[in-house]
C-alpha cells in the first residue's frame, strides 16, 4: 500500500515553508509597507513593483475548471522542469536513493537526477518504443523512489500503452511521474482523470507546446492534494511571476482558439507523415501523437547539416539509444513544412 510519508525525505517532512509577506497578510489594505517593495512604482509599468500571488489562486482556479480537477491538486512551476527538480528534492536522499527512466526520453530527468546526486537507472524502451513492464519492475530496488514515463514520448512521439502504465502504477510503491507535455496533440485521454485512483501518480503538463507559451515558462503538475501541499512547501515563494500569471489567465479564455491551433498542427502532421516516406533520403517515419515526428534517414548527420545550410533547423537525435540515424522534426506552418519537404527531396 502506497503511503506518501514513507518516501518523503525526513528533513522535508520536518521543515517549515518560507513565510512570505503575502502569506502573512490576508485581506484588503490601501498601504502596503510589509514586503520591502518599491512603493514609487515599477519602471516596467503595471503593478510589477508588487510581489505576485505566491499561490497563484486565480490562475489555479481557472486551470481547475478547464482540466476537471481541484485547485489543490495543481502545482505551477517555472516550466515543468521545476516540478521535476522539486520531485527529486522531495523524495530522493542525495547519494542514497535512485530513479528509473526509459530511454530514449526527455533529457531533463537525467540532468535533475545528476544534479540531486540520485542514482540513475535506465531500462530501454522496446523497439516500438513501448514499456517493457516486467523488465522495468524487475529493475526496481528498495531505494528506487521515482519512475519517469513520458507519454507521448519525446523524442519518439508515440503514446505509451495505458495498460502498461497501469501495471507500473499498481506494482510500484514510489512516485510514477507521467510527463504529458504533448498530450494536447494526442487522442489518448490525460491521466489527470485517474488521480483519485492512484495516490502515487504525478502528471506533468505544460503551457509551452499547444498553448504556444514556451517563452513564459509555465509548467503544471497534477497529483493528490497531499502531494501538491508538499511541493508548495518546498518551492521558492514567488516562483511564478506576475506577468506570466496575467498572460496565462488571458490565454485560458481562448480555449476555442487552442482547439483550432491543435487541429491545424495535427492536420499538418498528417500531411508530413504522408509525404516524408516518399522521399529518397527517408528510411522510416515513426508514428506520432505529438507536434513532432521522428524520422529515420539515410545520412542523419549529412542531412542535418544540409538543412542547416538551407536555413532549416531540426533536431539530430541519432546519438540516442534506439534513435540511430534519426532526426526529430517539429511540425511547422504549411509554408515551413513545404520548404522542409523540398529541401529533403533535393538532398
Amino acid at each position: 500500500m502506497f503511503n506518501l510519508n514513507d518516501i518523503i525525505r525526513p528533513n522535508v517532512l520536518k521543515m517549515k515553508a518560507y513565510s512570505s509577506a503575502r502569506d502573512e497578510f490576508k485581506g484588503s489594505a490601501s498601504v502596503f509597507l510589509d514586503a520591502n517593495e518599491n512603493n514609487l512604482g515599477s519602471l516596467a509599468g503595471g503593478n510589477y513593483n508588487r510581489y505576485p500571488d505566491p499561490h497563484q489562486k486565480q490562475l489555479k482556479a481557472r486551470i481547475a475548471e478547464i482540466k476537471g480537477v481541484q485547485p489543490g491538486q495543481i502545482f505551477l512551476g517555472n516550466g515543468s522542469d521545476e516540478a521535476i527538480d522539486l520531485l527529486f528534492r522531495m523524495v530522493c536522499r542525495p547519494g542514497q536513493d535512485a530513479m528509473l527512466h526509459l530511454p530514449p526520453t526527455y533529457g531533463m530527468y537525467e540532468v535533475s537526477a545528476n544534479l540531486n546526486d540520485v542514482a540513475l537507472e535506465a531500462v530501454q524502451l522496446t523497439p516500438d518504443f513501448q514499456l517493457p513492464v516486467q523488465e522495468l519492475l524487475a529493475q526496481v530496488k528498495p531505494n528506487t523512489r521515482i519512475i519517469f514515463i513520458c507519454t507521448p514520448n519525446n523524442p519518439t512521439g508515440n503514446a505509451i500503452a495505458p495498460e502498461s502504465i497501469e501495471q507500473v502504477l499498481r506494482n510500484f510503491n514510489g512516485l510514477v511521474v507521467l510527463d504529458e507535455a504533448y498530450i494536447d496533440f494526442s487522442d489518448s485521454p490525460s491521466w489527470t482523470t485517474r488521480l483519485a485512483e492512484f495516490p502515487n501518480l504525478v502528471v506533468l503538463q505544460t503551457f509551452s507546446k499547444a498553448w504556444g507559451m514556451a517563452g513564459l515558462r509555465l509548467g503544471l503538475a497534477f497529483a493528490s492534494a497531499e502531494l501538491i501541499a508538499v511541493l508548495d512547501k518546498i518551492k521558492p515563494p514567488y516562483n511564478i511571476n506576475e506577468a506570466t500569471q496575467e498572460l496565462a489567465l488571458k490565454a485560458l479564455t481562448q480555449t476555442e482558439a487552442l482547439k483550432d491551433m491543435v487541429e491545424e498542427i495535427v492536420q499538418e502532421r498528417a500531411l508530413l507523415m504522408q509525404a516524408l516516406p516518399d522521399l529518397p533520403a527517408v528510411e522510416k517515419v515513426f508514428p506520432s501523437d505529438a507536434n513532432f515526428i521522428l524520422v529515420q534517414v539515410r545520412d542523419a548527420n549529412g542531412l542535418y547539416t544540409y538543412l542547416l545550410d538551407k536555413g532549416i533547423v531540426v533536431r539530430n537525435r541519432s546519438s540516442l539509444p534506439g534513435c540511430e540515424g534519426c532526426l526529430r522534426i517539429t511540425v511547422g506552418t504549411l509554408e515551413e513544412n513545404q520548404r522542409l519537404l523540398q529541401a529533403i527531396a533535393a538532398f
